[in-house]
């Protein structure tokens, strides 16, 4: 199992998120570092300050010089995908090649009523979702593009320059939605990244597996990542103990969620207690 970690940027400083980026880009076990793209806090004070994502990667690609890095993940509702594509390939050339690009569907309504974003009923976000994924991947792998969506419409659209990861960077699509979601990341992932427990993962992970089937599409080649959250009060043991769980469900990838306020003294103690696990 292979590992990253997660700072969401929100009840936090730009120089504590530094920090805690340049001292896991120093430690090899962490081969990516993800943020999350929100406006406001969630799950919490949501009056307090959240930084933007993808501004941040573009800082954390020159901050950084080995770990990947990615937004885990970005709300599809929150920018035209073309924008979206144009954005990712910059970001992929800042970094030298080190980007993977997380994509959702969003879904927060109390940042879509602040912002006058439209928060679309289900079937159409995930339609909107479909459209969007498409025209990312074929704006950064071709020169030309046209793409007459229902909802997304491409004109011998461009794209320049490419990013340095060809035909693209990874899509990696997060989410559990059996019929959407996973359908969706059968057509067009690299990666799928889960939030669900390890006594959910499984059926989930069964359920990819019967979407690839439905496509065509090897399951082989899309690699699997779980969060792990970390307590402090639970220790660096109890994390690895979850991740060895997943490992052997077939999880390659797990990303330590940190909780706020983010340190970086906590990383070392918890890439020892997880190079057990990985290998």
């Amino acid at each position: 199992m292979r590992f990253g970690i997660k700072t969401a940027p929100q009840h936090t400083t730009w120089p504590a998120m530094l920090d805690v980026w340049r001292v896991a880009d120093d430690i090899e076990l962490f081969e990516s570092a993800w943020n999350f793209d929100h406006f406001y806090p969630i799950f919490s004070d949501s009056d307090g300050p959240c930084l933007e994502a993808w501004t941040m990667l573009a800082a954390m690609a020159q901050a950084t010089r080995r770990i990947r890095i990615g937004c885990q993940v970005t709300g599809m509702i929150y920018r035209h995908p073309a924008v979206l594509a144009n954005m990712a390939a910059t970001v992929d050339i800042v970094s030298g090649g080190r980007l993977d690009i997380g994509l959702g569907a969003g879904w927060n309504q109390q940042e879509c009523d602040a912002y006058g974003i439209t928060l679309p009923p289900l079937k159409e976000r995930f339609d909107r979702f479909d459209e969007g994924v498409e025209a990312i991947v074929l704006l950064l792998s071709q020169e030309h593009t046209n793409l007459d969506g229902q909802y997304v419409h491409l004109t011998n659209a461009r794209c320049e320059p490419k990013p340095v990861q060809r035909p693209h960077p990874p899509i990696v699509i997060g989410g559990n939605g059996p019929t959407r979601t996973l359908r969706t990341v059968a057509r067009f992932a690299q990666q799928w990244n889960s939030t669900a427990g390890i006594e959910h993962w499984p059926a989930i992970r069964d359920t990819l597996e019967k979407r690839c089937a439905e496509v065509g599409r090897d399951p082989s080649t899309i690699e699997r990542s779980v969060n792990l959250r970390f307590d402090p009060a639970a220790g660096a043991s109890s994390i690895a103990d979850t991740a060895a769980e997943f490992a052997a469900a077939g999880a390659d990838i797990g990303v330590v969620y940190l909780p706020v306020p983010h340190t970086p003294d906590v990383l070392e103690p918890i890439a020892q207690a997880l190079r057990t696990v990985s290998g």
